[in-house]
C-alpha cells in the first residue's frame, strides 16, 4: 500500500459518516430482533446455571442432596430445551407486528 492510499484510508475514518436507508433498515432489524435475544441469553443463562447447581448436588460436591440435585438438573435441562422454542415465538411475534415497517422501507430503497 502507497501513502495516498494509507492518506486517504485515515482521512476517511475522520468522516463524518452520514446514514442512509440501508443503515435504518439494519437498525430497525436489531431493534427488532433485541427483544428475543435479550430473553435468549437471560433465559439460557439462567437454564445453564440450575442444571449445573443441579448438577453439583447430585455429584454431592456442596451438600450431601442426590435425589433433590436430579430434580434440580432435570428441571435445568428442560429450561435449557425450552429456550429456543420460546425465543423463536418472541421473534416471530415481534417480526409479525413490525413486518409493516421492515417491507415497506425496503421496497422504498429497492425502488429508489
Amino acid at each position: 500500500m502507497n501513502y495516498r492510499e494509507t492518506v486517504k484510508k485515515i482521512t476517511a475514518s475522520y468522516e463524518e459518516k452520514k446514514p442512509n436507508r440501508v443503515d435504518e433498515l439494519k437498525k430497525l432489524d436489531r431493534k427488532i430482533k433485541r427483544p428475543a435475544n435479550v430473553f435468549a441469553y437471560l433465559f439460557g443463562s439462567v437454564s445453564a446455571l440450575v442444571l449445573g447447581f443441579g448438577m453439583c448436588l447430585a455429584m454431592k460436591v456442596l451438600f450431601d442432596m442426590m435425589a433433590v440435585g436430579i430434580v434440580i438438573g432435570i428441571v435445568g435441562i428442560a429450561m435449557c430445551l425450552i429456550t429456543y422454542p420460546i425465543y423463536k415465538k418472541i421473534l416471530n411475534s415481534v417480526k409479525k407486528k413490525n413486518a409493516d415497517k421492515i417491507n415497506e422501507l425496503a421496497n422504498e430503497i429497492l425502488n429508489a
